[in-house]
């Protein structure tokens, strides 16, 4: 508000995960400023592309981190931040005015590397202008449905979309995930996951915050070793992640040396989680109560939870039922018609979690949202009697091999049984007889070694033969978001590229 910053306006946050993140999000939130989450992994065009997609005001960043050097990027898109004025005039970014610089390494925040950036202690000077009234009346104007959050999405194909939240939205998603965790002021939450996603922002800040529980920040990045060290040394009660960031814990060399007894509960999404690492993640980081969560950034972002009490077949084949107030149906995929139970077709939401839409596309927004108010996932899957849905893969991940439709998620599944096998990813790609193939990448525990031959006779024991993937590769890595999602289109990429495969 010193800043001259209002209800309405937009506030970038360029960082990875710190205390100065968690202050910003709470300061705009509390006077109504929409904060706008960019991904730290971004480079220059798709900085630049958040900035004008959202019309971002002013933007938070840190220096550096890793090979991202963040001040000099925004030097070479701004060259105003060269000159003197802390406010800048740029025809290409014509709503932005400020750049804040903050370095969570110096907790005076007094270093600029150029002029035209605003140091931190400069915003936290400013607030000497505001009484306590005037912030008490900003706060007395909002509304529960005002949008105070952009956030974009993976955008595995073209640019991300900025996806418009309310505080409606995001805080009863929080709430009732903290409720379904049996979540209290005694807990404490680690928090691998970024907080630029929804995972992080809503599902551990938000989360925490409802209850008065502990945010434990093990490390700028996810880092497995700091983690497991930090629910040692902050006997951590839960811990979230999507399934790479539990694999890569508990494949972690000195998994065995953490003490980790102090472990409840947590949230595994983001990401299919396969019923083999469910059964070690319960066992082996003693996640009695871990819960299989799924939703989008789009629906704020929990649909589904399983809880404690749910049997333990349910837990690890399933992703539970909807949260409170949220409805949801299965469609045909080509009728749009609703479904009977245990057919398979696309996920549909709708209830108080839906997004507000697309920041600046509503014609995006509309091929996402029908007329209805039906939010259409993407996502392939079966709802029982009971309102338990079962995912079974993506509609534009689903393969056609020869007329039979193949389900990756159930191959994956079936696969990560193997007792050599740490991570498995599967996919299709053309061939010019059954129309595609099914591939796979295949990630061997640490010191295992196997061979194509030995994977395809398990297949054979295990599933359809139509189901055998013609062609498997063995990693070391697979490529990845920033938020651990596996990148299927680029594996693809790669093996259409070598036809060879």
């Amino acid at each position: 508000m010193g800043l001259g910053f209002k209800r309405g306006d937009r506030i970038g946050i360029w960082s990875t995960n710190n205390i100065e993140w968690l202050l910003l999000q709470m300061a705009t939130a509390r006077v109504g400023i929409i904060l706008v989450n960019i991904n730290p992994a971004y480079r220059i065009n798709e900085l630049e592309y958040a900035l004008k997609c959202s019309e971002v005001n002013c933007l938070f960043t840190i220096p550096h981190f890793r090979s991202s050097h963040y001040s000099g990027m925004l030097q070479e898109l701004l060259p105003q931040l060269n000159a003197d004025s802390k406010v800048l005039e740029s025809k290409a970014f014509a709503q932005l005015q400020r750049v804040v610089l903050y370095d969570p390494q110096e907790p005076m925040h007094t270093e600029t590397p150029a002029a035209g950036f605003t140091s931190w202690q400069e915003v936290i000077h400013t607030a000497a202008t505001i009484t306590p009234e005037e912030l008490d009346g900003a706060t007395a104007q909002l509304d529960c449905d005002d949008v105070i959050n952009i956030q974009y999405t993976s955008g595995t194909t073209g640019f991300p979309k900025a996806v418009m939240l309310t505080h409606h939205n995001i805080l009863n998603n929080a709430w009732f995930s903290a409720q379904a965790m049996h979540f209290s002021e005694k807990d404490r939450l680690v928090v691998p996951v970024p907080f630029y996603h929804c995972f992080g922002m809503v599902l551990a800040n938000l989360l925490c915050f409802s209850v008065g529980a502990c945010v434990v920040i093990a490390s700028e990045h996810f880092d497995a070793g700091k983690v497991l060290q930090a629910v040692e040394e902050q006997k951590c009660t839960a811990i979230h992640g999507v399934p790479t960031m539990f694999i890569a814990a508990l494949e972690h060399p000195d998994f065995r040396h953490y003490d980790l007894s102090s472990l409840r509960t947590g949230i595994m999404a983001g990401a299919p989680c396969p019923p083999e690492l469910m059964k070690r993640v319960i066992n082996d980081l003693h996640c009695r109560e871990i819960l299989i969560g799924y939703g989008e950034t789009e629906a704020s972002p929990l649909t589904h939870l399983t809880t404690r009490d749910d049997s333990f077949e349910r837990r690890i084949h399933t992703v539970g039922h909807n949260l409170p107030h949220q409805e949801v149906k299965i469609v045909s995929s080509q009728s749009g018609q609703t479904l009977a139970l245990g057919e398979v077709g696309e996920i549909c939401f709708r209830g108080y979690h839906i997004m507000r839409g697309y920041y600046g596309q509503p014609e995006n927004t509309r091929k996402a949202i029908d007329e209805a108010g039906w939010l259409h996932s993407g996502d392939l899957g079966t709802m029982d009697a009971d309102g338990y849905v079962k995912i079974t893969g993506r509609l534009k991940e689903m393969i056609i091999r020869g007329g039979e439709n193949i389900y990756p998620r159930e191959i994956e599944d079936c696969l990560f049984t193997h007792p050599k096998i740490a991570a498995v990813a599967v996919f299709g790609v053309p061939d010019e007889f059954y129309g595609e193939e099914v591939a796979c990448w295949i990630e061997l525990h640490r010191g295992e070694t196997a061979t194509a031959g030995e994977i395809i006779d398990f297949c054979k024991d295990n599933m359809a033969r139509f189901k055998i993937p013609k062609y498997i590769r063995f990693v070391e890595t697979f490529p990845m978001t920033v938020t651990g999602k596996v990148q299927k289109f680029k594996m693809r990429e790669e093996m259409e590229q070598h036809p060879g495969k």
